[in-house]
């Protein structure tokens, strides 16, 4: 089955996304684990957590698997969290890296900043998007998967992101 990863910093879109892809394609989506981690976690989380983090959405990625859909869609991954723990910390645990390496999506979208920021408990950067967006790019070229990068209003990213997928996959 074909796995498309919707990938960008904060406020991009990315949720919004994958939810109207799996809507559109009819399948499911996996969400974002590190939410419902750091919702639950009742303080402010530290470097340690992100390999709980990553752990718990492998567990949600195999899951979604399991139920065999004809298409896969991610609403981020593990690439999110290399970043941000090399962005934050300035190095990123080897288990997650590896990991990382080791389930590369068929196609990444990367979603561009260029929405109004929405403020959110558990959103850190509204200024530093920008760069992050340069960070994810710069990481999805040296992965060497295909990606798209998406940008424009709502409706404008689920048509281009439509539009990507049937033209790659």
């Amino acid at each position: 089955m074909p796995k498309i990863v919707i990938t960008g910093p904060e406020s991009t879109g990315k949720s919004t996304l994958a939810k109207a892809l799996a809507t559109y394609y009819k399948t499911i989506y996996v969400e974002e684990y590190a939410r419902t981690y750091l919702t639950k976690l009742g303080r402010d989380y530290v470097q340690q957590d992100l390999l709980e983090i990553t752990k718990g959405q492998i567990a949600l990625e195999g899951s979604a698997a399991t139920k065999n859909p004809k298409l896969l869609i991610y609403d981020t991954s593990l690439e999110v969290i290399k970043i941000w723990s090399e962005y934050k910390y300035g190095n990123c645990n080897q288990f997650i890296i590896d990991q990382y390496q080791s389930r590369l999506p068929d196609l990444y979208l990367l979603m561009a900043p260029d929405l109004p920021w929405q403020p959110d408990p558990l959103r850190e950067n509204p200024n530093d998007r920008e760069e992050l967006y340069e960070l994810y790019k710069n990481e999805l070229i040296s992965s060497k998967t295909p990606y798209h990068e998406i940008s424009g209003s709502e409706n404008e990213r689920i048509k281009i992101g439509i539009k990507v997928i049937e033209n790659k996959l």
